[in-house]
């Protein structure tokens, strides 16, 4: 992979993060105050699993990206158990 397509694969991930964290902004301040206006509080719901989800997409953006050093690591565990499975396959 060249550096500028994994720049652009890095940059394309973070703005897809700022993106989902800017509209996940947005939309619950829609519903705090729709439940402010309503005198209810079931906003929290959707904010909170909304928020595990904002969380997940963040960690997978930080820890799961081409180049990251945990990627790096299970790509070379996964092409080693591949080439390792090969080896028997090319003695027969």
């Amino acid at each position: 992979m060249t550096r500028e397509r994994l720049a652009r694969q890095r940059t394309h991930a973070k703005l897809g993060w700022w993106c989902h964290a800017m509209l996940y902004l947005l939309v619950n301040l829609g519903l705090a105050l729709l439940c402010w206006y309503q005198g209810r509080h079931w906003f929290v719901y959707p904010l909170l699993g909304w928020g595990i989800g904002l969380l997940a997409h963040g960690l997978s953006v930080l820890f799961m990206r081409a180049g990251s050093p945990w990627f790096e690591r299970q790509l070379a565990r996964e092409r080693a158990r591949l080439q390792a499975s090969a080896a028997p396959m090319q003695q027969d």
